[in-house]
C-alpha cells in the first residue's frame, strides 16, 4: 500500500499536470489484482478511475468509496524534502498529497483488493475523481456517467483521523465588484475611484453577519474576504475593483437568502451615494452535507468499526455530489486533516493499514 502511495505522489497530480499519469498507475494496480477498472480520460490530462467488484447486476445493493486523485501544488522552498519525491521515515510517508488524500485513496484501493476475496452479495464501486481541489469536475462527471440504482452508502476517504463525520459545511464563493470612472491620476476629481467605493463596502462588511440559524453539530457559518483586485496603473483612477468572499454554509441554508441580504447592504450604500455601483456574481457553490444519525448505514458503520459517535467538520468535500445519487454519505479516512495543504505533509503508514481494515469490515457488514 505504501508503495502505491509513493508512486501516486511521484505522478504529481496537480491541476497543472492533471491526473492522467496517476490514473494509469491506479488502473494498473487494480488490473494486477484482478479487479475490473476503467480510466475515464478527457481534456488531455484529466482523468477519473472507476473500479467495481462483486455483483454485476445494476440493481444490486451498492457501497461506494470516493476519493480525489488530485493534489494541491507545493512550493519546494518551504519543504524539508522534495514534495513530489516521497520519503519514508519513522513510520510515515512524507510528500504532497500523502494525507490529502492519496493515503485514504490507497487504503480504499487496498480494501477493494481485500473485499474482492470475499463472497459479496452486493457491489462495491471505487471512484477516484479529478479536480476536487478546484471545481470538482471529476465527481460531477462520474455522477453524470454512472447509474447507481441501489446505493446503500458512500465513504469519502478524506483525512479525519479515522473519526466518522456525517456533516460538513458547504461553499458559497461570491465576487463583488464596485464600479467607477477612469481619469488621469493627476486629476482624481474628474473620475470616480472604484477602490475607494470598495473601501466603503469593506467597512460595512466587517460588521455584516451572514443570516443563518446555528447548526447543532457545525455551529455557525463563516465569512472571509480573501482576495481583492483593482486598478490598472498607478497614474489611472481605477474604474473597477473586486473582492472575493468565501462563505461556508450550513445544511439546509438558502444561498439566495445570503445573496439577497448582501445585495440589500449594497443597495443601502447606493441610497447614501448615487455613484456607488456594485455587481454580485457567484464563483462556486457546493452544498453542505448532513447524513441523519438514524440512517441504517450510519448504524452499520458503527457496528463494523466499533465507533459509537459521529462528528462534523468545517471544510468541504465531494460528498454532496455523491449525495445526489440518493446515498447516505460519511467522511472517514486516515491522517491528520490539519496537515492538509501544508509543507512537509505526511501520513502514518499504520493509520492507512488500520483504515484499510475498517473499510474491509464495513464492506463485509453492509454486503
Amino acid at each position: 500500500m505504501k508503495e502505491l502511495l509513493k508512486r501516486l505522489i511521484q505522478a504529481t497530480p496537480t491541476l497543472e499536470n492533471g491526473e492522467l499519469k496517476a490514473g494509469k498507475i491506479l488502473v494498473d494496480f487494480f488490473n494486477q489484482h484482478g479487479i475490473e477498472a476503467s480510466l475515464d480520460h478527457w481534456d488531455k490530462t484529466r482523468a477519473n478511475v472507476v473500479a467495481s467488484i462483486g455483483n454485476k447486476d445494476d440493481n444490486a445493493p451498492t457501497l461506494l468509496f470516493g476519493a480525489h486523485l488530485d493534489v494541491v501544488p507545493a512550493a519546494k522552498e518551504h519543504w524539508q524534502t522534495d514534495p513530489f519525491c516521497p520519503v519514508e521515515k519513522d513510520g510515515r510517508v512524507i510528500g504532497r498529497g500523502s494525507v490529502d488524500m492519496l493515503g485514504g485513496l490507497c487504503a480504499a484501493a487496498m480494501a477493494m483488493v481485500d473485499l474482492n476475496e470475499q463472497p459479496l452479495t452486493g457491489r462495491v464501486i471505487f471512484a477516484a475523481t479529478a479536480g476536487e481541489e478546484t471545481d470538482s469536475c471529476g465527481v460531477k462527471r462520474f455522477i453524470d456517467q454512472y447509474q447507481v440504482k441501489n446505493p446503500i452508502g458512500t465513504i469519502i476517504a478524506e483525512p479525519t483521523g479515522m473519526k466518522i463525520l456525517r456533516a460538513h459545511r458547504g461553499i458559497l464563493w461570491l465576487k463583488v465588484e464596485t464600479f467607477g470612472k477612469t481619469a488621469h491620476g493627476s486629476t482624481p476629481q474628474a473620475g470616480i475611484n472604484a477602490v475607494l467605493k470598495m473601501n466603503t463596502l469593506l467597512n460595512r462588511l466587517q460588521d455584516w453577519r451572514v443570516p443563518h440559524t446555528p447548526h447543532p453539530l457545525l455551529g455557525g457559518c463563516s465569512m472571509s474576504i480573501n482576495r481583492i483586485a483593482g486598478g490598472t496603473a498607478t497614474n489611472i483612477v481605477p474604474d473597477t475593483c473586486s473582492v472575493e468572499i468565501d462563505i461556508r454554509t450550513l445544511p439546509g441554508q438558502d444561498h439566495s437568502e445570503i445573496i439577497n441580504d448582501l445585495q440589500g447592504l449594497c443597495d443601502d450604500l447606493r441610497k447614501a451615494d448615487p455613484d456607488f455601483k456594485t455587481q454580485i456574481s457567484i464563483i462556486r457553490v457546493v452544498d453542505a452535507l448532513e447524513t441523519p444519525a438514524e440512517s441504517p448505514f450510519v448504524k452499520a458503520v458503527f457496528q463494523a468499526t466499533g465507533v459509537a459517535e459521529t462528528q462534523a467538520i468545517g471544510f468541504t468535500t465531494d460528498g454532496p455530489y455523491f449525495e445526489k445519487l440518493n446515498t447516505p454519505v460519511l467522511i472517514f479516512g486516515p491522517g491528520d486533516g490539519s496537515l492538509c495543504h501544508k509543507p512537509d505533509e505526511f501520513i502514518e503508514i499504520s493509520a492507512m493499514e488500520q483504515t484499510r481494515k475498517m473499510y474491509n469490515r464495513i464492506g463485509q457488514k453492509v454486503m
